[in-house]
């Protein structure tokens, strides 16, 4: 049994725990199917913090509480508050534009774990994940067409991406629900799996990564985030691999291969 260490947060809707070389980021709000208020948008950033600085961290796996849902949106009950003046609007959408901003960009590989429902603001948190798993009972949709809610050209290319044009506007013009086996069929989705196994799944996933070198996961994380930009900085990318050649994990693996037994990757 690996160790698990929880960190403190200044909110109780989000959980981070270390156990062995997975992260977990868990949107702790059942009551309301694990919609995301403001304190938990703004608790992601710190718990990213604590994550990438920990070198036994290897995978960021993001879950949501319970059995009903991964996230189900924002927490509209609380936008009469924190949205309804350019003062409280501004604030909440840095805190949403932060915390998108630092998932997406995480220098360690994040899996999005999703079991029922996974909706607006988790579609969003999803697909800024690297890889997403999802329970067959899992179910998708961005409902902002039956709100009124304009969606930011950020959430759509980055959607699009994944999905393509047409599928993106399929699910924003329609506004319905996906089944899980839909999105895998978009692209969304990179597993699907019977969801009494689905974290036995993401645990063997994320032991197969972690058992990997991590500075040749960064390269590739941050080499296919360039070449999807207009002008990729190629000399970022050049250098990542030449980090690769000249590290210690390179040697490790070399010797590894000779040798016939598993390396042991320290990420140096």
């Amino acid at each position: 049994m690996a160790d698990i260490a929880t960190i403190e947060l200044p909110t109780d809707r989000m959980i981070a725990r270390i156990e062995g070389t997975i992260g977990w980021m868990i949107f702790n709000n059942p009551a309301r199917r694990n919609a995301v208020s403001l304190d938990m948008w703004s608790a992601i950033p710190a718990i990213l913090d604590r994550f990438e600085t920990d070198d036994a961290v290897r995978v960021i796996v993001l879950r949501g509480e319970g059995d009903k849902a991964f996230v189900a949106g924002a927490d509209i009950s609380q936008f009469e508050q924190q949205r309804s003046s350019p003062e409280t609007v501004a604030r909440y959408e840095a805190a949403l534009h932060l915390a998108g901003e630092r998932l997406e960009h995480s220098v360690k590989p994040t899996i999005a774990m999703i079991r029922g429902f996974c909706v607006g603001g988790g579609v969003g948190l999803a697909a800024e994940c690297d890889l997403r798993i999802a329970a067959d009972d899992a179910r998708f949709g961005i409902p902002a067409a039956k709100l009124g809610l304009g969606y930011g050209p950020d959430g759509v290319k980055r959607l699009m991406a994944l999905v393509g044009p047409a599928n993106a506007r399929e699910i924003f013009y329609t506004a319905r629900l996906f089944p899980a086996a839909e999105m895998l069929t978009m692209g969304f989705v990179n597993r699907v799996t019977p969801v009494d196994g689905l974290e036995e799944y993401v645990r063997s996933y994320c032991d197969m990564i972690a058992a990997n070198a991590p500075l040749t996961l960064k390269a590739v994380k941050v080499t296919v985030a360039e070449l999807l930009k207009p002008a990729p900085d190629l000399a970022l990318c050049d250098r990542l691999v030449r980090d690769c050649f000249d590290s210690e994990d390179y040697v490790e693996g070399r010797r590894a291969f000779m040798e016939k037994r598993k390396p042991n990757f320290r990420g140096r």
